[in-house]
């Protein structure tokens, strides 16, 4: 199977250049349980096991996972459906622990740096593109998978995302609009987790995945990213298939802490976030804005497109040790749509 087989390659040291995310179909047809066997059968389950151990043990203090532990049987009071359904699939396919596969969904929400970049060329096409940095980047590059969610043999959106990971923080849903979320560190991480199984409040990567299957356009979708609670601060970039539908929405549990969208006709065509609210200024030691604009000031709006907003986030540090993958995307043109896993971004050159 090519996954088996790209895993193989990468961890004998044979992957050296970047590839292409696989493409996987998830029907929502199915039963929630019943959705992500198809994906799982395409991986070995002795890694994946092992790989979901090393995420949880570095990142999960061992009193939650002892403490989470009861609670599995109340998992239908706690979790909506789908989500609820699906995650007790992957613990059977994978045949892991349904504590650890929840742990593991909630793992991937409490770090993850992101570049995000909405552009607008001279003509009015808008264009979005996005790297997203994890640790443990040996594993999760190696199940980072595409998926186009199906219901009546026609896909609803598609999305990029880890296998059993229920959420998404990129998505598009064609000739509508397309999401990514970056992290905002506010507050700790128990707040989160008290927000979530107290509150009832949706985890962020839920919420893109919500949003881009019931939004009906953009406007639709940055109202719902802006004002349904969330367990945590973060961003969400969204961006449309109309001239200046672009926003980066930076926001708080409750509500948005401030909406920032394109502004081309005064010469701001694009926008750039990546883990900082972008009235104040980046650390010297995670500036990865500068370089961001930097390189697309080098580019122009006269000549911003797929190709040349991958190599705007190809530069250093925009790429760097730590990212996972790289996609860019643009709803008016759904089938341009590419993830490519970087396996070498840390030679990214400057520019």
């Amino acid at each position: 199977m090519f996954v088996a087989l790209v895993v193989l390659l990468c961890l004998s040291g044979v992957c050296t250049g970047d590839i292409s995310a696989p493409v996987f179909n998830l029907s929502l047809d199915l039963p929630p349980e019943e959705r992500w066997l198809s994906i799982v059968n395409h991986y070995d389950k002795d890694y994946f096991r092992k790989a979901a151990t090393a995420i949880i043990e570095s990142v999960i203090p061992k009193w939650v996972h002892h403490a989470i532990t009861p609670a599995v049987d109340a998992l239908e009071k706690y979790i909506p459906q789908p989500y609820a359904g699906e995650i007790r699939g992957v613990s059977s396919g994978f045949g892991i622990s349904l504590a650890d596969v929840i742990l593991l969904n909630f793992a991937y929400e409490i770090t993850a740096f992101c570049t995000s970049v909405v552009a607008q060329d001279t003509k009015g096409n808008i264009f979005h593109g996005r790297n997203l940095d994890y640790p443990h980047g040996d594993i999760l590059k190696n199940i980072t998978v595409d998926i186009l969610y199906v219901r009546n043999e026609q896909v609803v959106y598609r999305g990029t995302t880890f296998t059993g990971y229920v959420g998404l923080w990129t998505g598009q849903s064609a000739k509508k609009f397309t999401i990514s979320g970056d992290e905002r560190a506010q507050g700790f991480w128990w707040e989160n987790f008290i927000a979530a199984f107290l509150m009832r409040y949706s985890p962020v990567s839920w919420l893109v995945r919500k949003t881009l299957e019931d939004a009906e356009d953009f406007q639709d979708a940055v109202l719902r990213l802006s004002k349904i609670p969330i367990i945590s601060d973060v961003y969400y970039i969204v961006a449309g298939v109309q001239p200046g539908e672009g926003v980066v929405v930076t926001r708080n549990r409750r509500g948005p802490a401030d909406i920032w969208p394109l502004d081309p006709i005064n010469g701001q065509w694009y926008r750039v976030e990546t883990n900082y609210d972008h009235w104040t200024t980046p650390p010297p030691f995670d500036d990865r804005r500068t370089p961001a604009i930097k390189a697309l000031n080098a580019t122009g709006q006269a000549h911003i497109n797929m190709d040349t907003l991958y190599e705007v986030l190809s530069v250093k540090p925009v790429c760097n040790m730590l990212t996972i993958y790289t996609t860019v995307m643009s709803a008016a043109f759904p089938e341009k749509y590419r993830t490519v896993v970087r396996q070498v971004c840390s030679q990214a050159n400057n520019r």
